[in-house]
């Protein structure tokens, strides 16, 4: 997957089209990743008192849903928005800008 935790994107398709923010949570396996503030859903909490004394967020809370890897691109340190493919350079694999023309890491 070309992009990875930390990464700023940009979300290019859907209600939260345009916006920027860093992702929290890359799932390879389906091919998705969890973007802070993006896709937001309401979820009803129950509180677990039982399992742990501190207080948890209860009543209805805000959930990051997850968004489909292709319908997110790579925002470069430059903040301009880039896909992404590899190159070997040195004997190590590193990510390439390919509108940029530059090495990303």
């Amino acid at each position: 997957m070309k992009v990875k935790k930390g990464d700023t994107v940009q979300v290019l398709t859907g209600n939260d089209r345009g916006k920027r923010a860093e992702v929290i949570k890359v799932l390879t396996r389906v091919n998705k990743v969890i973007v802070r503030g993006v896709n937001v859903a309401k979820k009803h909490a129950k509180s677990n008192r039982g399992q742990n004394l501190r207080a948890t967020q209860t009543g209805l809370v805000d959930v990051e849903m997850p968004l489909d890897a292709s319908n997110v691109a790579l925002v470069t340190s430059t903040g301009k928005v880039t896909r992404v493919s590899y190159v070997i350079e040195g004997g190590q694999t590193k990510r390439y800008s390919k509108k940029y023309d530059e090495v990303l890491d």
